[in-house]
């Protein structure tokens, strides 16, 4: 196992531990998506909610990934308190290079429910980000 890097035994050790679905993780899933469709400085009565402009970065692409991870991750860990060991891996694309996908992998913290939580995203030209 000591060949193997943090992240890939995470993702790895997450397999078949998943929360299933349900109204708490739905709500969750729906303010990532707002979270992740903001641009930092859009939100006058919070500054630092949401996630940094990837067009101002796009030119260093693709160093310009681990400073999106990580800009996720902060804006998660900042932003909503239900997820804790908040952990974003970058998913290549071999079909299409350019293209810029996350997992989010964390702990759901919540009063009744605890467990791993995997949401995968996408971005897209302009800046829109899926989530799923």
């Amino acid at each position: 196992m000591a060949e193997r890097g943090l992240l890939s035994r995470l993702a790895a050790s997450t397999q078949g531990a998943l929360v299933p679905p349900g109204p708490a993780l739905g709500a969750i899933a729906e303010h990532l998506r707002v979270l992740l469709n903001t641009r930092r400085g859009e939100a006058a009565a919070a500054p630092g909610f949401g996630i940094m402009d990837f067009n101002d970065i796009i030119h260093l692409f693709p160093a310009a990934i681990p400073r999106m991870q990580q800009s996720i991750r902060t804006a998660i860990q900042e932003f909503e308190p239900r997820l804790k060991n908040v952990v974003v891996l970058h998913v290549p694309d071999e079909k299409d290079p350019t293209a810029l996908r996350f997992d989010i992998v964390a702990q759901l913290h919540l009063k009744d429910a605890r467990g791993t939580v995997r949401f995968h995203t996408e971005m897209h030209p302009g800046g829109r980000v899926d989530l799923w």
